[in-house]
């Protein structure tokens, strides 16, 4: 974190990522999500994810849709709520 500006180097989602805010929780892990670019998708949070972070409604994430199935996607990672408002500071998200 820079001392001067309060600034964290936050995870940017890669070519194939997108943001994406969780909309509904619908079990296991399996949850909704509102990407960037207009879609609602079905997110999966993968084995590494699911015990360590917890994912609850109005998160923000970074997702990867699937090739095969763009209505399906890896929820990749997931900012905490200081993370996300840097973020909306910076104009990268609504």
């Amino acid at each position: 974190m820079s001392e001067e500006t309060g600034r964290k180097n936050l995870r940017m989602p890669n070519d194939d990522e997108l943001f994406a805010v969780v909309t509904q929780h619908d079990g296991g892990n399996h949850v909704r999500v509102q990407c960037e670019d207009g879609k609602s998708r079905m997110g999966r949070i993968p084995g590494r994810m699911k015990y360590r972070v917890w994912i609850e409604e109005g998160d923000t994430v970074i997702v990867e849709p699937w090739d095969w199935q763009d209505e399906k996607a890896n929820i990749e990672w997931r900012y905490d709520s200081q993370d996300a408002e840097q973020l909306r500071r910076e104009g990268h998200i609504d």
